[in-house]
């Protein structure tokens, strides 16, 4: 579509479900609480074999490819040279709300849940919150997770990397 001119340049989109859908704009909280997150993701990370990525598409499957705010994926930057990260690739995805979250908590949390990843977070910035989602099943999560200041959370992949929520929010 993009090719075809159909698009305007820079118009972002997403593919969810076959359906191409426009992305909210992105307000000052959201872009801050971003950065604070993939640093914050980013430094334990150094001497992994994983990195984080930050508003790239994730192919789920041939119907919908995402482009969530943040994600960890396995390898090095070079690997997804010829493809885009895939479930078996991902290791968190974390999607940053502060005008999206009841679609993000109620609709892309099923899709990410039925491509088998099994660590969705979702940051609320306006209410301060973090959504935890574990758990996938073919219906959805199977435990979603409420936090708030001043509670610290790891990821399920990384047990020793541990975040405070004072230190991800704007």
């Amino acid at each position: 579509m993009d090719e075809l001119g159909i698009l305007q340049p820079g118009e972002r989109t997403e593919l969810i479900e076959g359906q191409v859908l426009f992305m909210a704009a992105k307000g000052v909280p959201h872009v801050i609480a971003l950065r604070l997150l993939s640093v914050a993701l980013d430094a334990p990370l150094t001497n992994l074999p994983f990195h984080v990525i930050t508003q790239d598409p994730i192919q789920l499957n041939d119907f919908s490819e995402p482009e969530p705010d943040c994600a960890i994926v396995a390898g090095t930057i070079l690997d997804y040279g010829d493809r885009h990260p895939n479930p078996g690739d991902v290791a968190l995805v974390v999607e940053v709300a502060d005008s999206t979250l009841k679609y993000d908590t109620q609709v892309k949390d099923k899709i990410y849940a039925q491509s088998g990843i099994a660590d969705y977070w979702v940051l609320d910035v306006k209410n301060r919150q973090l959504h935890v989602f574990r758990t996938p099943t073919a219906q959805g999560y199977g435990s979603h997770l409420i936090l708030t200041e001043p509670n610290q959370v790891s990821p399920l992949a990384f047990a020793s990397v541990s975040l405070a929520l004072t230190d991800i929010l704007p």
